[in-house]
């Protein structure tokens, strides 16, 4: 006879995520076929390494008991996260009434003609964050890092070209300012040179008056073509 006559087991093995340096718990589900009493005890291989909370109970006719396997944490990943524990389940048709209390370890003996189920279940190992998949349309071949450098790259050409773009402006602000200023004092220049030769054409003027303007018209056609002349210049270059 099997505890499987007595009990249904879900599920049939001990499933736990493993992770190095953390623990990890399963649980099973024990169901009473019968219309019986049924008391149970599990049994593992590695006690040290399990602790199952209740290791053992009753379960009473048409009812389900749950059971919890803690896994203490472990320094390192077995190969190929192979695990050679095993666990027995065993169970046995108990007097009506009797409670977990009741329960020794005589009951499961077996002697006497009494029939005593057993189960194994076997512990298995999953990943317990399993990775993540490769994005759609992403490169074969092509690591973070180029991604990263790459990015940087494009970030730094665009700032330069930004820079540049900022830079030119203020270029071309400074030579136009530069360009005005130029032009500004030339002008004065050229506005100053004309009142000088104003001044000068007044002063000759009058001193032809006082001498009797003998060559006074020829004189005064002169110097009024060369203030002209002048003029007309300074007032082409600004």
């Amino acid at each position: 006879m099997s505890t499987g006559d007595l009990l249904s087991i879900q599920p049939t093995e001990l499933k736990f995520p493993f992770e190095v340096k953390k623990q990890s718990s399963c649980s099973l589900q024990l169901t009473n076929k019968t219309d019986k009493y049924v008391a149970f005890k599990v049994k593992t291989t590695n006690p040290k390494k399990y602790c199952v909370r209740p290791n053992a109970g009753i379960v009473l006719p048409g009812t389900t008991c749950d059971v919890t396997v803690t896994m203490q944490a472990q320094k390192d990943a077995p190969p190929d996260m192979q695990c050679k524990d095993k666990f027995l389940l065993q169970s046995v048709v108990a007097p009506d009434g009797v409670t977990a209390k009741d329960i020794t370890p005589e009951m499961f003996n077996k002697e006497d003609g009494k029939v005593v189920g057993e189960f194994k279940l076997r512990v298995v190992y999953f990943p317990a964050n399993p990775p993540s998949p490769v994005p759609e349309g992403s490169d074969e071949g092509s690591s973070p890092r180029a991604s990263v450098l790459d990015n940087g790259n494009q970030n730094s050409s665009l700032f330069d070209a930004v820079s540049r773009s900022l830079e030119e402006p203020k270029e071309k602000s400074s030579e136009a300012w530069s360009m005005i200023s130029k032009l500004t004092e030339e002008k004065t220049s050229a506005l100053q040179q004309s009142q000088k030769l104003h001044r000068e054409l007044d002063l000759l003027r009058k001193e032809l008056s006082k001498h009797g303007g003998g060559g006074f018209s020829l004189l005064f056609v002169v110097l009024f073509g060369l203030l002209g002349i002048l003029v007309g210049y300074f007032i082409k270059k600004t």
